[in-house]
C-alpha cells in the first residue's frame, strides 16, 4: 500500500464484502476500452484477486478461471475483452517485467492488470489507472482509483457516476 493519502485527484470506494469488490471491478471494465491498462497495488489480502474476477467478469471472461497470478507471471483470459493478468511480486526489478514482453500485452485488445504495479512503475506507461485496495478490517476494503492521463480521468469519473447509482439502488 502507498504510504500518500488520498488526493482531491483520486476517487474513493468502500468495499464491505468480497462481492463488493469484485462489483467495482466488473463495473469499471464496463467503462474500458482495449487497450488498457489498470495497476493494481495493495498489501497481500486487500482483495486485488477478487477485484481481477470482477473485472474478468465484466469483459465476459468466467470468474472461476481467474486465480492469484503469484505462482504463474502472466495469465491469459479469453472472453468478449481478453484480460492479461500480471503478477510481478516475484520479479526482481522492472528490467524482468519488461522481458516478458509486457509492452506487446500493452498494445493487444485487452485489458492488461498488472499487480505489484509500485514495484514496476517505472517502466509503466504514464497513461494507465492505477487501483490502491487497503484493508480497512476483516471485511472492509477501501479501494482508490488513481487516474494517470485524461482518459482514466474520465473513466474514474464515470465509475464515481455508476458506482452511486448502482449503490443506491442495491444499498451496498
Amino acid at each position: 500500500m502507498s504510504d500518500n493519502p488520498a488526493t482531491k485527484a483520486d476517487y474513493i470506494f468502500v468495499s464491505n464484502s468480497e462481492e463488493t469488490t469484485r462489483k467495482i471491478g466488473e463495473l469499471l471494465a464496463g467503462l474500458l476500452s482495449p487497450p488498457s491498462l489498470v495497476g493494481l497495488i495493495g498489501p497481500l489480502g486487500s482483495g486485488k484477486t477478487r477485484f481481477v474476477q470482477g473485472l474478468a467478469r465484466g469483459c465476459g471472461v468466467a470468474e472461476a478461471a481467474v486465480i492469484s497470478p503469484t505462482f504463474v507471471l502472466i495469465h491469459e483470459y479469453p472472453g468478449k475483452i481478453p484480460v492479461f493478468h500480471f503478477d510481478v511480486y516475484r520479479l526482481k526489478d522492472s528490467e524482468e517485467f519488461l522481458e516478458l514482453g509486457v509492452e506487446e500485452y500493452l498494445q493487444r485488445p485487452g485489458i492488461c492488470v498488472v499487480e505489484w504495479a509500485d514495484r514496476v512503475a517505472d517502466v509503466l506507461p504514464p497513461d494507465r489507472l492505477d487501483v490502491e485496495l487497503s484493508i480497512v478490517d476483516s471485511s472492509t476494503r477501501r479501494v482508490i482509483l488513481r487516474p494517470l492521463g485524461e482518459h482514466y480521468r474520465q473513466v474514474a469519473g464515470k465509475m464515481i457516476s455508476i458506482w452511486h447509482h448502482y449503490s443506491g439502488a442495491n444499498k451496498c
